[in-house]
């Protein structure tokens, strides 16, 4: 018999993370995490919805691409780490963002931003919300990672419209245009790491470090999920600082590459 997750049990785990009426929360989830959820995704919006009240806001990334597809061996011998395919505005396909946030894009009262990296929000100023990160951030607004870890926070780029990444690094991550000629960017998003070079740094893991490391994270678990809830603010703000004080050692690229 499997342990059952109800939503009363969600919306206690949400309080115990701090989670409060009137607050505004950027959610990355992954249900599969929690383990068996009874009501499924829209027991865990509900509950998100019950703990925070209209006066508050929930918001989640809605981009139009599709979960990771799997690589070819042929694929990964020229250095491919991931690829995914964007999808129509209108298209009723799951989206990488998972079942949680595929619901919510649905849900009523919802509002949906446009573009390839929409933002979907409910609750006060959703509107606003649905804009992107920006008015989050503006207002010192919460990050719930459910079942998810910090590579899942949209938030954080919005460090780097503040602080570009140096040309150095942008080159190392460049996808050389004869993979681009196969996987168009208009089509399609790839990750790639030149063959036989070691993969870079998980540069936004160590940012969440740094946070912990000073007392910014509050860690727990709902279900069977490990949670990680914040303010956005200040961890994106340390982000900035490493891109403004040392991105080589932050992403692990030598400046002469």
């Amino acid at each position: 018999m499997k342990n059952v997750i109800t939503q009363a049990d969600i919306a206690d785990g949400l309080k115990r993370l701090g989670l409060r009426r009137g607050d505004a929360v950027e959610v990355h989830s992954s249900l599969g995490s929690l383990g068996y959820v009874e009501g499924g995704a829209p027991a865990v919006i509900q509950a998100l919805i019950d703990v925070v009240g209209e006066e508050g806001a929930i918001v989640m990334s809605a981009y139009t691409v599709t979960p990771p597809l799997p690589l070819t061996d042929e694929e990964k011998s020229l250095g491919l780490l991931a690829k995914v395919r964007f999808l129509d505005e209108n298209s009723d396909e799951r989206t990488g963002m998972g079942v949680i946030a595929d619901t919510f894009r649905q849900w009523p009262g919802a509002c949906l931003g446009t573009g390839l990296h929409r933002v979907c929000a409910w609750g006060r100023d959703a509107h606003l919300h649905s804009q992107g990160y920006g008015y989050l951030l503006s207002i010192d607004g919460w990050v719930l990672l459910l079942g998810v870890d910090i590579n899942r926070c949209s938030s954080m780029h919005q460090a780097e419209g503040k602080t570009p990444l140096p040309q150095e690094i942008v080159e190392y991550f460049r996808v050389p245009q004869a993979i681009l000629d196969q996987y168009p960017e208009s089509d399609w998003y790839v990750q790639y790491n030149e063959p036989g070079q070691p993969l870079p740094d998980d540069a936004w893991g160590k940012v969440i470090a740094e946070a912990q490391r000073r007392g910014l994270v509050t860690q727990g678990n709902i279900g069977q999920a490990e949670c990680l809830f914040f303010k956005a603010r200040p961890v994106v703000g340390i982000y900035e600082e490493f891109l403004r004080t040392d991105p080589y050692s932050l992403f692990g690229v030598s400046p002469e590459k």
